[in-house]
C-alpha cells in the first residue's frame, strides 16, 4: 500500500493550471506550425502569424494565451493500492485551483448557480473532477482549462444504430459547420461514441487530452477522414477561409446498448490547454 498526501496532489494541480494558462501543449503547437506551413490562404496565413506571436508573448511576458482562462476540469486516476492521506482529495483540488487562478491573476469565470443569481465565486472554483480507480500505486492528474466560446458550440446526439458510421460523420460535420468561426478555429475536436448520454459527453472531452494516434486502426482511419472532410469546409483560421479549419480530430469509444448510438462532439479552440502529471 502506497501512501500519498493529498497536499502533493493539490500542489501539482496548482502548478499545472498555472502552466497551461501560458503555454500551448507541445503537440498542439507543432500542429499549428505544420498547418501554418501548409496554409495557402493569405488571410489564414496572417492568422497563424498572429497565433504564433501570441504564443511567444504569452510565455515571454507571462500573459494568458486567451482572456477566457477556462473552467477547470480535472481527471484523477487513483491507483487502487494508494492510500490517500491528509484530508479530502476533492477539497485539495478545489483549493489548488483557487490558489492557481488567484496567484496567476487568471480570470475567474465560474458562477455559483447557473440560473438565478449567477454570482461569481471569485477564484474559478469549484473544479469539475472526474475520478477513476485504476490498478497500481500512483495517481495520475490530467487537467484542462476549457473555454466556453468552444464549449457552447459542442453537441450531443442520440443517434440510432441504423445511422451507423455515415450518421456519425454527418453529425460531426454539421456540428463543425454550426460552430463556424465562433469558437476560434482552427479547432481541436474530441468525439465520444457509445456509452450512454452522460458518459458519451465525458468521453468526447477526454478525447481532447490524447496526444497519440488511436490504437484501433478503424477509429484512427475515421479520425483522418473526418479531419480531411472538416478541412474542406473552408471555414479556416478564425473563419477567414483556408485549409485549416481543424488541427486534430480524436475519437474515443465505449460499449453501448443495442438500441443506441450516442455521439458527442466537443469543440475546442486552437489552444486546447491541457497537461498531465504522475505522482508516485
Amino acid at each position: 500500500m502506497k501512501e500519498i498526501d493529498v497536499k502533493r496532489i493539490g500542489d501539482k494541480t496548482e502548478e499545472l493550471f498555472g502552466k497551461i494558462a501560458y503555454h500551448y501543449p507541445a503537440g498542439i503547437m507543432d500542429a499549428i506550425r505544420q498547418a501554418h506551413q501548409q496554409e495557402d490562404n493569405p488571410r489564414g496565413k496572417n492568422v497563424f502569424d498572429m497565433l504564433e506571436e501570441n504564443a511567444r508573448i504569452a510565455i515571454e511576458e507571462h500573459i494568458p494565451i486567451c482572456q477566457d482562462t477556462g473552467m477547470a476540469v480535472v481527471w484523477l486516476s487513483i491507483g487502487q493500492d494508494v492510500h490517500l492521506t491528509g484530508g479530502d482529495v476533492n477539497e485539495a483540488i478545489h483549493e489548488a485551483v483557487g490558489r492557481s487562478y488567484t496567484a496567476n491573476a487568471l480570470r475567474a469565470s465560474v458562477v455559483d448557480d447557473p440560473l438565478f443569481e449567477r454570482k461569481n465565486t471569485k477564484n474559478n472554483t469549484p473544479a469539475l473532477i472526474h475520478t477513476r480507480i485504476v490498478p497500481g500505486e500512483e495517481v495520475t492528474i490530467e487537467v484542462m482549462a476549457k473555454g466556453f466560446g468552444s464549449e457552447n458550440k459542442s453537441q450531443l446526439k442520440m443517434l440510432t444504430p441504423a445511422m451507423g458510421v455515415e450518421g456519425v460523420k454527418e453529425f460531426v460535420l454539421d456540428t463543425v459547420k454550426k460552430a463556424g468561426p465562433d469558437a476560434c478555429p482552427p479547432y481541436v475536436i474530441g468525439i465520444g461514441i457509445g456509452g450512454d448520454f452522460e458518459s458519451c459527453a465525458e468521453m468526447s472531452k477526454a478525447a481532447l487530452l490524447r496526444e497519440t494516434e488511436n490504437a484501433d486502426t478503424r477509429y484512427s482511419q475515421l479520425e483522418k477522414e473526418l479531419l480531411e472532410k472538416i478541412n474542406t469546409l473552408d471555414i479556416g483560421p478564425m473563419g477567414y477561409g483556408g485549409k485549416a479549419t481543424a488541427l486534430k480530430v480524436m475519437v474515443e469509444y465505449a460499449p453501448t446498448h443495442i438500441a443506441g448510438l450516442p455521439c458527442a462532439v466537443n469543440i475546442c479552440c486552437h489552444v486546447c490547454r491541457h497537461a498531465k502529471a504522475v505522482i508516485q
